[in-house]
């Protein structure tokens, strides 16, 4: 990846932008840890197959991949459970509303494993943005207040971003280690679909296939897109700036999944909504700005 960059911010963003809404249709009839089988094991085959072509090096020291199956449990595994899971029981919004607390979780869980600075600028941004975010939901935060199945939807995409968490945190230590960026998230794909079948098996789901045009071009999306292309932009983003910063796509994509709602699902734009867009983008800007000086790839 030798863009920018911001040019990694946007292409991360403006993928997992539509994520959200691409994961609702695969939540008809397959159960949540099948579909992410499917969609880690796609991905992965995609990435060893680059690197083979790429002639890029899939050799790791065998103590090593102890950390990459950490690193894929984590970061594509349990994290994308639960996520597929809150969408059931919540809108796909209100799981973006929640999982933009990585802006918080991801600093402040570098401080404790690296002892990393925590910037002021970075707190102060990143509560600008999970307030914006959250004022574009609102609606859907005061649903989850009557508990029921909203607030176990929060609860399951809470536990999620703290997993994801773990996961940038486990990434940040192996590119700190010298760990090239495509091999290690081809070994982290491909234990992160292990995972998830893992789950499948010891929870009894069926093995079920959807066989249908959504189901499927939805899964292809996710697998090239949503996992080969913004995994890609975002880990090699993280590398160069860092946990926290990076950790701000969380807060830009909910902002371009209501404007993808806007253009498909006739989402109405309140001056509340307003409010958070401009919070959100004010949030944006001071945690980028926060960064340290990107490394060179």
């Amino acid at each position: 990846m030798r863009m920018s960059s911001t040019g990694l911010f946007l292409t991360a963003s403006l993928i997992w932008g539509s994520t959200w809404l691409a994961i609702t249709y695969q939540l008809a009839t397959v159960s949540p840890q099948v579909s992410v089988a499917y969609r880690f094991a796609l991905a992965s085959l995609l990435l060893f197959a680059y690197c083979r072509v790429t002639r890029k090096s899939l050799r790791f020291p065998l103590r090593e991949h102890a950390m990459l199956a950490a690193f894929g449990a984590t970061l594509f595994g349990l994290n994308y459970i639960g996520v597929y899971w809150a969408e059931r029981y919540v809108a796909s919004g209100l799981v973006a509303v929640v999982f933009s607390m990585i802006v918080f979780t991801n600093p402040i869980g570098a401080k404790i494993a690296f002892r990393d600075a925590l910037p002021a600028r970075l707190l102060v941004a990143a509560t600008l943005g999970v307030s914006g975010v959250a004022l574009l939901f609102l609606p859907e935060l005061d649903a989850a207040r009557h508990g029921g199945s909203a607030a176990l939807g929060v609860a399951l995409a809470f536990g999620a971003t703290v997993i994801a968490t773990a996961g940038n945190l486990i990434a940040v230590r192996n590119a700190r280690a010298g760990m090239p960026t495509f091999p290690v998230t081809a070994w982290g794909m491909a234990y992160g679909a292990l995972t998830a079948a893992l789950v499948t098996i010891l929870s009894g789901a069926q093995w079920t296939f959807e066989a249908t045009a959504v189901y499927v071009w939805s899964l292809v999306y996710l697998a090239v897109f949503g996992s080969v292309v913004a995994f890609g932009a975002y880990l090699t983003l993280l590398k160069r700036v860092g946990a926290g910063p990076a950790s701000f796509v969380g807060v830009a994509t909910p902002v371009l999944a209501l404007v993808l709602s806007t253009l498909f699902e006739g989402y109405r734009w309140t001056w509340i909504s307003v409010l958070g867009v401009v919070l959100a983008i004010a949030g944006n800007w001071l945690g980028l700005r926060a960064s340290p000086t990107p490394a060179r790839d």
